[in-house]
């Protein structure tokens, strides 16, 4: 999912999206990277937690750090769309 935010940031460099809407859309995909790479590691140590209920709490938060992080992909997709729909048509 990383992998997908920096696909995203290089997409909106070469869409010419206006600087405002660039400069906000770039914050959130890279902080959207990092929940993603702490739901990474959560995931991880949950797997060498000992003990059922360290594990369960670390998977819980995981989950809940990788839903929240789709979640706000799927945002910033409508956005791009948006955003790309409107450079379109006012070119």
């Amino acid at each position: 999912m990383v992998g997908v935010s920096l696909t995203i940031i290089a997409i909106l460099k070469l869409l010419n999206v206006p600087r405002p809407a660039l400069g906000i859309i770039d914050s959130i995909v890279a902080s959207n990277s990092l929940l993603f790479l702490a739901s990474s590691i959560l995931s991880y140590l949950s797997l060498r937690a000992y003990g059922a209920l360290n594990r369960q709490k670390l998977e819980r938060y995981a989950d809940v750090l990788f839903l929240v992080g789709l979640s706000v992909m799927v945002f910033l997709a409508f956005v791009l769309a948006y955003e790309a729909g409107a450079s379109d048509s006012a070119g």
